[in-house]
């Protein structure tokens, strides 16, 4: 089963609004549009937690 979900949180390495796409299959994370994974900011990122969530949630 593939899920899709839209998150929008402030990206402090754009330092600007963004929404990402997230694309989940069979429970695993498949499709990111950011750099989820590599992204030094990642630990205070609220898109990554949106992420992390929606991963947890599966």
């Amino acid at each position: 089963m593939e899920i899709e979900k839209f998150l929008s949180g402030y990206c402090r390495q754009l330092d600007s609004s963004r929404m990402v796409e997230v694309v989940v299959e069979d429970g695993e994370l498949s499709e990111v549009d950011c750099c989820y994974g590599s992204c030094i900011y990642q630990s205070n990122c609220p898109i990554a937690q949106g992420i992390e969530e929606l991963q947890t949630s599966q």
